[in-house]
Parts: C-alpha cells; sequence; structure tokens
C-alpha cells in the first residue's frame, strides 16, 4: 500500500493550549497509547515519519498494531545504507504498511551539477536542507500531524522534547510517543516482539543516517558521535 501527498493546508492554526492539554494528559503512558490515541484522533491526517532506526521500527510495529492501515513515510535521501534499504523490505513484508517514500527535487547527479560533487563534505547543512528539510516540508504541509521516534535521552538537542507538543517550525502537531523511554527500552521492546532492525546496530552504528555522514560510534563516545564526523553538527534540521 501507498498513499499521496496532500495538498497543503489552508488553516495552519493549532490551539496550543489544548495541545498543552493533551501532552499532561498523556505524559506517562505507554506509548502504544499514545500511538493509539493520535491515530484515532487524527488519522488520515497523520503519519509516522521513519527511518528505519530501532526507535522508528519500534513505532512502526505499535502503529501497526493499533491501526494497520496508518500512514507512514521515509525520506530516500539516495544515499542511504544499503542494510536501511534491507530492512526497509523486511518491514515491507512483515507489516504491509501505507508506506509513502518521499524523494528529494534533485537526483544525487543533479545535485553534484548544480552545486558540486560531494557537497555533503563541504557543507553538510545545505546538503541536508536539499535531500531531507525541503522533502520533510511537502509531506507534512498536507497533515495535520506527525508521529517521530524522538527520545529525550538521545542528545542535548533533544532533551526537553514532549510526547505531545506544537512543531513551531513545520506548523503542525508532534508526537514524540517514546520521549521518555531510554534505550534499554526500545530494544527490550524490538527483542521481545522478534521487529526486523537495521543490522548497522549490531555494528556500533547506534544513528544511521546517510552513508556518507555516519561512521560508526567508539566506546564512550556519544551516541551521535557518528553523524556528520568533524562537523559542529548533530541534527540534520528535522527535529530543531
Amino acid at each position: 500500500m501507498t498513499w499521496e501527498i496532500a495538498e497543503p493546508r489552508v488553516d495552519r492554526s493549532i490551539d496550543e493550549r489544548e495541545v498543552a492539554r493533551w501532552n499532561e494528559e498523556l505524559t506517562g503512558k505507554d506509548p502504544w497509547d499514545v500511538v493509539a490515541w493520535a491515530l484515532e484522533r487524527f488519522h488520515p491526517r497523520i503519519a509516522l515519519a521513519c527511518s528505519f532506526g530501532a526507535e522508528d521500527v519500534a513505532l512502526v510495529d505499535m502503529v501497526h498494531r493499533a491501526r494497520p492501515d496508518a500512514r507512514i513515510f521515509y525520506l530516500d535521501t539516495g544515499l542511504l545504507f544499503p542494510e536501511t534499504y534491507e530492512v526497509r523490505d523486511r518491514i515491507v513484508r512483515r507489516y504491509q504498511p501505507a508506506l509513502l517514500q518521499v524523494r528529494p527535487e534533485l537526483t544525487v547527479e543533479e545535485q553534484a551539477r548544480r552545486f558540486g560533487e560531494a557537497l555533503w563534505s563541504r557543507d553538510p547543512n545545505a546538503c541536508c536542507n536539499l535531500r531531507k528539510v525541503e522533502p520533510l516540508k511537502r509531506v507534512l504541509a498536507g497533515l495535520d500531524a506527525w508521529i517521530t521516534g524522538i527520545r529525550r535521552e538521545q542528545a542535548p538537542t533533544r532533551a526537553n522534547a514532549q510526547v505531545v507538543e506544537v512543531d513551531r517550525k513545520f506548523g503542525l502537531i508532534k508526537f514524540n510517543p517514546l520521549a521518555h523511554w531510554t534505550h534499554r527500552q526500545v530494544w527490550a521492546y524490538i527483542h521481545r516482539h522478534q521487529i526486523p532492525y537495521n543490522v548497522l546496530h549490531d555494528r556500533g552504528y547506534p544513528s544511521i543516517g546517510c552513508a556518507p555522514c555516519t561512521r560508526p560510534v567508539q566506546p564512550g563516545e556519544d551516541p551521535r558521535a557518528g553523524r556528520w564526523s568533524g562537523f559542529n553538527k548533530t541534527e540534520c534540521g528535522l527535529h530543531q
């Protein structure tokens, strides 16, 4: 199954007090209860953003249990690891999700002709904007809410993430069902339900993005140290 990107919403107004009430109500609940609540209220104008990392495959399972026809999308930058496509295919075979592949406007080759070879090695922010942020904007413009795998424990930039919050950057409501979960809880859920996961996690990659900008993390390093190594950058711009 797949689905189409909807036309941008005309009314982008959000009642922030109501969102705050929802957050108070849902904070402390199990993530699958948060997922079920969000889908019950917003489907079909809600989607899970899936990178096929550990948190996101756990959420795919929760979403499927709550509503098998729930919408899921992934940003295919054209630079993903082969292992990421492999786990995508395993997820598709198991869950048969309503999955949308979202590509950038430019292919990798077109980007190289316009901006020079390996833009990510010179200006990773510009590359992320072209290959991730702009495609994400197109998808989110037609939704009222989205679900992400953000956890507070992942990085200082995510330490204040709420279970439900207003996403001011993209102008919609954001659900972070795993906000309070630990790394151990995520993996316990994956193993308990035998969910397919990216084998790079077993090779020292706690956070997996595009192949040119991701390396294994050494013992004692921050979990996101393997992303954009050598640059003062830990986020791609989707959650800032």
